[in-house]
């Protein structure tokens, strides 16, 4: 079943069904159609809820620039990668839809399957950032300015960026269209790097380039960061200043975003991992293990693609301070008034009215 979901390494088909046909295995195809209704329009779904939610991100850590925290820039450019992505969908949506069928040309193709990659080493790394700015600001929070200053987390960002690119480079490179039985598929080209014998060797190969650096490393790296967090906050929890109870809350919803990250991901990468273990011959899969390796992949696929929309969602839910925010910037002040004079009626009304403007500001 062709899926754009690991658009750089393996795309399954019906054919799949029929794999490894010179040995034992002998399998039916399956019935597609279901796949067919189903992922165009949750493909739809995500680009709707994903472009207007981290639309609202970007503006609102863009318009906030005087009050910025380095944790709100790479959140901004969490949102940015997840934007990039989502705008790829209406492409894939109709591809599913028409069969799996690429009308867009060779360019297209390239470029969405680039951005898939793209999209998922730039977040994990946004995201392994954020740790690491929640450790330092927490545990070495006296000798931690240099490293946390505006500068080094430009640097940080330029970083990212280039590293992300230069690892979703195999799929610009080797993703092109090919014609069969009528069909235009976005699929791999491995023409001219290696012989039939050899492709399963460089489709595994290129899924641990994805898996490894992608997924397992950052979030070994994020683990612990966290444990040395969880010690130093709970040395500390009995007399937390109001400082570091701000630091706590922020540090809650970056812990959510990665764990929402791996729950995402995590079936999406183990999915992946024990079909390439099966083409290198590291495992034996029998045939109904095949078969149920590549069902479920497209929906581990469409739970990964579930993350680009969720982060805005968990801000609004968690982040007071971002809420806030998009009250102000978006002249829901009156909406925001209204909330605060229902949860604290001890305010005065001319209070209760100073306090929307630094609520948009604060720390």
């Amino acid at each position: 079943m062709q899926d754009p979901g690991d658009s750089e390494f393996w795309t399954p088909s019906p054919e799949d069904y029929d794999y490894l046909n010179d040995t034992d295995y002998a399998c039916n195809d399956s019935e597609w159609d279901l796949s067919y209704s189903l992922l165009p329009v949750f493909y739809m779904l995500v680009f709707v809820l994903g472009l207007s939610g981290n639309g609202v991100v970007i503006f609102t850590v863009w318009k906030a620039k005087p009050k910025r925290r380095s944790a709100d820039t790479y959140i901004g450019n969490l949102a940015l990668a997840d934007l990039a992505f989502v705008v790829t969908l209406p492409l894939w949506a109709t591809y599913t839809a028409l069969g799996f069928h690429w009308p867009f040309g060779s360019a297209l193709c390239k470029i969405s399957s680039y951005l898939v990659l793209l999209n998922m080493f730039s977040s994990v790394f946004c995201l392994t950032c954020l740790s690491f700015d929640r450790y330092l600001a927490i545990v070495h929070s006296l000798s931690s300015a240099n490293l946390r200053s505006r500068s080094t987390m430009l640097i940080s960002l330029a970083v990212i960026w280039l590293l992300s690119g230069l690892l979703a480079l195999p799929s610009l490179i080797l993703r092109d269209t090919r014609v069969e039985d009528n069909h235009t598929l976005c699929d791999l080209d491995f023409t001219g790097l290696s012989s039939k014998e050899n492709e399963n060797l460089w489709i595994a190969g290129l899924s641990i380039l994805t898996t490894v650096p992608g997924f397992v490393l950052p979030l070994l790296l994020m683990t612990i960061f966290y444990c040395f967090i969880g010690g130093k906050v709970t040395m500390h929890f009995q007399n937390l200043k109001k400082e570091e109870q701000k630091k706590r809350r922020l540090l809650k919803i970056i812990i959510t975003l990665v764990v929402v990250f791996a729950i995402c991901w995590l079936p999406f990468h183990i999915v992946k991992t024990i079909h390439f273990l099966g083409l290198v011959g590291v495992l034996d899969l029998t045939c109904s293990v095949h078969y149920l390796i590549v069902s479920l992949y497209p929906y581990a696929t469409c739970l990964a693609y579930v993350n680009s929309c969720l982060n805005p969602f968990l801000y609004a839910f968690f982040d007071l301070r971002f809420r806030s925010q998009c009250f102000f910037f978006f002249g829901l002040n009156k909406t925001l008034h209204g909330q605060i004079s229902n949860t604290s009626s001890s305010l005065s009304a001319q209070t209760q009215k100073s306090e929307i403007h630094p609520l948009a500001t604060k720390v």
